[in-house]
């Protein structure tokens, strides 16, 4: 059972989101929050699967309360999918750079947001197909001093899975690919996000094109998973 926490300070539309995910049987919703602080506090009381955050809240904003929750060693196991009615690149660089592993735009189909909700539960990274393309292009030509990783401690094989997380491909699909089983693809990238201190895929979908490993063209136009 995948555990939900929604917070947006709309009590409608964490209305509408409750009734969506409390209706889903592999889900359960275990709190509500109007504002980033009662966000965090329930985080951490609730410890939840999956965060439904809001960006533009009270008190405290989405994305400084992403950053407490997923700095929180407590919450270790606690993901965040950033949901907003705004596509401005700032949001998605402030949610990803926050530690959040996805970003929908709000109009987005119930069945894609529970579809959302179980990739990011699951440990993979998920960011809007409209956005996607752009948000890549922008990480490669504004490489990051500050964020640059050392890729030489991985080996050839480690490099090849970190390049496919990149390009948006599941365990499966690296597994089809690489021509490797799927639990060995799933010990790689448990062994990258060690090796390079990456949170969850998300993290190593933006190292990957940080680092140049990747380029926006070897990008499919789906979403980041």
């Amino acid at each position: 059972m995948i555990r939900v926490l929604i917070a947006d300070d709309h009590e409608l539309i964490r209305f509408g989101f409750a009734e969506l995910v409390g209706a889903t049987d592999d889900m359960t919703v275990v709190g509500q929050a109007a504002t980033g602080g009662e966000a965090v506090l329930l985080a951490r009381a609730a410890t939840p699967d999956v965060v439904l955050m809001d960006i533009r809240m009270p008190d405290l904003d989405g994305i400084e309360a992403t950053r407490r929750i997923t700095s929180d060693p407590r919450l270790a196991d606690t993901h965040v999918l950033v949901l907003t009615t705004f596509d401005l690149d700032q949001y998605v660089y402030g949610a990803l750079e926050a530690g959040a592993s996805g970003f929908l735009l709000k109009d987005v189909a119930p069945a894609k947001l529970l579809e959302a909700i179980r990739v990011v539960a699951a440990g993979d990274a998920l960011i809007a197909p409209s956005i996607t393309r752009r948000l890549i292009a922008d990480f490669t030509a504004r490489p990051d001093p500050t964020t640059a990783v050392e890729l030489e401690p991985l080996t050839d094989r480690e490099r090849d899975v970190l390049a496919a997380v990149g390009r948006g491909r599941s365990n499966d699909e690296i597994a089809t690919e690489l021509f490797i089983s799927p639990l060995t693809a799933k010990t790689h990238v448990s062994r990258l996000r060690s090796k390079l201190n990456a949170r969850d895929r998300a993290q190593l979908v933006v190292i990957a094109y940080r680092t140049g490993l990747v380029a926006p063209t070897d990008t499919d136009d789906d979403a980041v998973r």
